[in-house]
């Protein structure tokens, strides 16, 4: 039972923080920097949004083994592949014929979508599964070249900020305001998840 329960954190939660994820695509005052980058792949090259995900999830995948000189993380292919398939969800379906008009509900948008997001994380992350390739990416690089977190995560979004730049994609106001705030929303979430799931476990 607390393996089903963990996993329900997990499902839910990476349901939940794609449902911010495309909010803040969707409110088109700039997105977070992985974001934006598969947005401009898909503008430019074609593909869904999702599919972006999971194929510069896999991509990290190949990097962060190579950085930490270990085997490839296979597990957190299955958890970028969840996450991709749930954008395409909610971007075809709830968000495929939506669009925010004036300033004020996209800024709006944007700040709903980073809670949401801030939430969705914090579950997710409460299930010990597999992370991301891109969360792994910024713990091997904090590993690699022995940096704090901090500066890790801010290599981590200069590294899709620069192509992302290049290639044109929804980099703007929202981007600085998502890079600096969904860490802290997480970790306003994260202890009321964590003794949550710890009463459930007790509980069943």
């Amino acid at each position: 039972m607390k393996f089903f329960i963990r996993f329900l954190f997990f499902i839910l939660g990476l349901f939940i923080m794609t449902f911010g994820i495309c909010l803040t695509i969707k409110a088109d005052i700039g997105a977070g920097a992985w974001d934006a980058l598969n947005v401009a792949f898909t503008e430019r090259i074609g593909l869904s949004i999702g599919l972006w995900v999971m194929i510069n999830g896999a991509f990290l995948v190949i990097v962060n083994s190579i950085l930490i000189k270990r085997r490839p993380d296979l597990f957190s292919l299955i958890t970028i592949v969840v996450i991709g398939s749930m954008v395409d969800f909610w971007m075809f379906t709830v968000f495929e014929f939506w669009e925010a008009d004036l300033f004020i509900v996209k800024l709006g948008t944007l700040l709903l979508g980073i809670i949401i997001i801030g939430f969705g994380a914090a579950a997710y992350l409460q299930a010990r599964f597999p992370q991301s390739p891109i969360d792994n990416y910024m713990l091997a690089i904090k590993k690699r070249f022995r940096v704090n977190l901090m500066v890790a995560k801010t290599i981590s979004e200069i590294t899709a900020l620069i192509p992302a730049f290049f290639l044109k994609g929804p980099i703007g106001l929202g981007t600085i305001i998502i890079t600096f705030s969904i860490g802290p929303f997480i970790q306003l979430f994260f202890p009321f998840l964590e003794k949550l799931m710890q009463r459930l476990q007790a509980k069943y």
